[in-house]
């Protein structure tokens, strides 16, 4: 793994921490003002602002145990991509708890030094039923 790819592998893990914890802020600081979002709840949005309201407010508090498997991480100048599995835990109408299966894609680039995601795609995986897809 090179250097620029340890960073990438250290931001995911951030990442990662924001969306377990709920810290919006944090979370944001990963981001590009500029950033560009397909989601589980958005199905597109520009802008962070909108990023936070549409996707990540709607989902993160309802979630928990999330977690990113061993991340695919590529790294050239000032360039990264990442392509990883997720999974999480929701509570059903129900009250029973379930797992959320999905996968990301983020696209980085290097801003003043540090690495902001200018893209994501965060999803569930196709094999979910759509009994679930309504869930959350």
């Amino acid at each position: 793994m090179t250097p620029s790819e340890r960073e990438v592998k250290t931001w995911l893990g951030e990442f990662e921490g924001a969306v377990r914890a709920r810290d919006f802020e944090a979370g944001r600081r990963h981001f590009a003002e500029d950033a560009v979002a397909f989601g589980t709840w958005a199905t597109a949005v520009s802008g962070l602002g909108r990023i936070e309201q549409e996707q990540w407010r709607k989902v993160w508090p309802r979630i928990r145990a999330f977690r990113f498997d061993e991340p695919v991480i590529r790294a050239d100048g000032s360039t990264a991509w990442i392509a990883v599995a997720w999974s999480s835990e929701a509570t059903g109408p129900d009250g029973r708890l379930f797992t959320r299966p999905g996968r990301a894609t983020f696209v980085l680039a290097r801003r003043d030094g540090r690495w902001l995601a200018v893209h994501s795609h965060v999803s569930l995986l196709p094999t979910q039923s759509e009994e679930q897809h309504g869930r959350l």
